[in-house]
This record gives C-alpha cells, sequence and structure tokens, in this order.
C-alpha cells in the first residue's frame, strides 16, 4: 500500500542516548562519528550547491516517463519460510524482505511516496506489500538514519509487528521516541555481533557514508552496513556506502556469501566518497566472495541527475566483464537461491518507448 501523506522533517532535538558505548566508539571523535578509511564523512557546501544546480537545470532522464512495472507479493509464502531456503523480495530502494532458514529479514523499510516534505517522490508505483497483511518480522535492520531508509511512519506501523530493531550507534534513540519499546531495539556498533537465538546471527559492519536527518545533526549516529548468517545462508547488505578497501576485511571475516545485496544507483563524482559506482558494486561484491550480487537503491527516487536506467547497464556491464551473476528483479519479484535467476533486461522496453 502507497502512503501519500507528506511528513515534516524531524527536529534536530537530541533524544536520551547510551554515551557509555558512544563515547568509546572507534568511530566517534568530538561529538561526531567518521568513517575509518575516508575521515570525510559528510557531502560538503560546494557538492551541495552543485547538487542543486544539477536538479533543477540538468534533467537527464533521472526520472521514467511511465510508472515501472511491478508484481504484487504473495505474503502467504512468507507466513511458512522454508527453513533450507533463501529468498528475497525487493520492495523498492533498498527495502528488502528476506527468509532466511525459517526467519524474515526487512530492511530499511520505507512504504511511503514522499519521505521528507522536501524530499524526492516514489517514481516506481506502490509498494507491493501491504503493511497490514504482512507477517510477524523476526529482524527489521536500519542502516543509517537517512530519510530514504529510516521512516518514521514505516517504523510505527511494523512496530508490532517486529520482534526486534538492529540499528546502529546513536539510532535507538530515536526508535524509543518514535514508541519503539527499548527491549525491542539492539543497537550495536561495527564489529558487534548478536544472536537472535544459536540459529541466527546479525552484526554490524562498516560502510563509508554519513548520517543526518537535517543540516544541524550531521554525523550524531553511525551508519552500517549489516551481515546476516543463518545455519545455511549468509548474506551481505551494503545500505548505502562509497566503495572502500573494508569490503575486503568483512568478506575475509564474515564471507563468502550467498547473496549481497549492494547500492548501485544515486552516484555522482562529487559525492562518489559514500555513494559507489555500479562498477565498483561489482568489485565490492568481488571483495566480499559473493555468489549472486543482488542490485538495490536504484530505479525508486530520484536521488541522483544519471538515467534512471544507467546503474543496472553499466553494473551488467561490468558484472559480465568479471563473470559475476547479478540478478535484475522487478520490483515485488522473489528472487530464491539455488533457482534460475531472475535476470532479464526488463527496463529496455521502457527505454525504448520514450
Amino acid at each position: 500500500m502507497l502512503v501519500t501523506q507528506v511528513f515534516w522533517p524531524d527536529s534536530d532535538e537530541t533524544y536520551e542516548n547510551d554515551l557509555t558505548k558512544i563515547n568509546h566508539s572507534p568511530q566517534y571523535a568530538n561529538k561526531r562519528f567518521c568513517n575509518d578509511w575516508d575521515q570525510t564523512g559528510h557531502v560538503s557546501i560546494n557538492d551541495m550547491a552543485a547538487m542543486a544546480w544539477n536538479y533543477i537545470f540538468e534533467e537527464k532522464l533521472s526520472m521514467p516517463d511511465s510508472t515501472l512495472p511491478s508484481k504484487q507479493i504473495n505474503i502467504d509464502r512468507f507466513n511458512h519460510p522454508n527453513k533450507d531456503q533463501l529468498s528475497v523480495s525487493w520492495l523498492g530502494h533498498s527495502s528488502l524482505l528476506i527468509t532466511i532458514d525459517g526467519y524474515r529479514v526487512l530492511t530499511d523499510p520505507v512504504f511511503e511516496k514522499y519521505v521528507s516534505l522536501l524530499g524526492p517522490t516514489r517514481y516506481c508505483g506502490d509498494v507491493p506489500v501491504d503493511i497490514d497483511e504482512m507477517p510477524q518480522i523476526d529482524a527489521v535492520v536500519i542502516s543509517h538514519n537517512h530519510h530514504d531508509h529510516f521512516s518514521k511512519y514505516s517504523i510505527q506501523r511494523l512496530n508490532e509487528k517486529t520482534n526486534l530493531f538492529f540499528v546502529p550507534l546513536a539510532v535507538g534513540s530515536r526508535l524509543l521516541h518514535w514508541g519503539v519499546p527499548k527491549d525491542k531495539i539492539i543497537e550495536m556498533d561495527w564489529w558487534e555481533e548478536f544472536r537472535i537465538d544459536p540459529n541466527l546471527r546479525i552484526a554490524a559492519t562498516p560502510a563509508q557514508h554519513f548520517s543526518g536527518r537535517s543540516l544541524t545533526d550531521q554525523n550524531r549516529t553511525l551508519w552500517s552496513s549489516w551481515v546476516i548468517e543463518g545455519p545455511s545462508h549468509n548474506v551481505f547488505f551494503s545500505g548505502d556506502t562509497g566503495y572502500f578497501e573494508g569490503f575486503k576485511t568483512i568478506g575475509k571475516k564474515y564471507g563468502p556469501f550467498d547473496m549481497t545485496f549492494l547500492e548501485c544507483g544515486a552516484y555522482d563524482e562529487s559525492w562518489h566518497r559514500v555513494h559507489m559506482f555500479p562498477e565498483q558494486a561489482v568489485q565490492a561484491h568481488i571483495d566480499l566472495k559473493g555468489k549472486l550480487l543482488h542490485p538495490i537503491h536504484w530505479g525508486t527516487f530520484k536521488l541522483a541527475f544519471h538515467p534512471w536506467f544507467e546503474p543496472m547497464e553499466r553494473l551488467l556491464n561490468a558484472a559480465d566483464h568479471s563473470e559475476v551473476h547479478a540478478l535484475t528483479p522487478i520490483i515485488g519479484e522473489t528472487s530464491v537461491f539455488g533457482e534460475p535467476a531472475l535476470a532479464s533486461k526488463w527496463w529496455e522496453k521502457i527505454v525504448s518507448k520514450n
């Protein structure tokens, strides 16, 4: 169900945090979080000015002229997930409904049409599942607190349906403010691990990005990628990140991965430190020792100025060159590990009509 309400951006009010844990984090200094490999961890004023200019004057086919194809998810299949199976349904952008060895995990759930008052609009049509019809979720995993990944409305709607929320450091206090009980919040620093039970391990791993919901709270909270490991399958979720050497470290510690969910859209030379180019997503998949690459963070919101379909063309070219197997589902399709891959170039029909 697509939500069309518009929400004002959250204020920069500081909520109560676990200051002891934050102050002892290797990523925290001078009241801000930072990256290990690239210490900038932000988009500069000049970058923001260039972004605004391009947004107004350089469209470059950044949005399709018609609604993209989608497939309504048959939610019944998730009510009794196979304990020996890995499957994933793409809900658009970085939202994924993952079933892994009998567990249900939802990443960066955003169900709104507008993510903030002045933010981008979902151009891919309705979210292919109604929140009210979703089964109980074992874990919701949040990568960082940007509006297009961390939605107040969606979190509050999912609160009763979710057993545990996994968030990076200092994000938990906002969940508390939104009404999530403290005993359902697992707040983690990089390289920390948590076991829901002996069969499911979730680990917070590094990413190279930044955070903030306004101009006054930049990098007050941590950002993270995530490892989700069951007894039979293992996956990696990048969240938002630039390419960095940390992928090799993660691959060495937690790989190989059956599937990697890697951002490949919303890139620009002005912010290459914090968002990957498609070719870098392929290299990250190789670094992580991945088997199947599932691209995310494209085909949903206008966040950059390249043609909306370009991320997939560039990614597939790089994947073919490196003999990487990449999935290309439409929104709502379910990919099952071990079954024939969803790999059609469905966007070409839309581009040829325009």
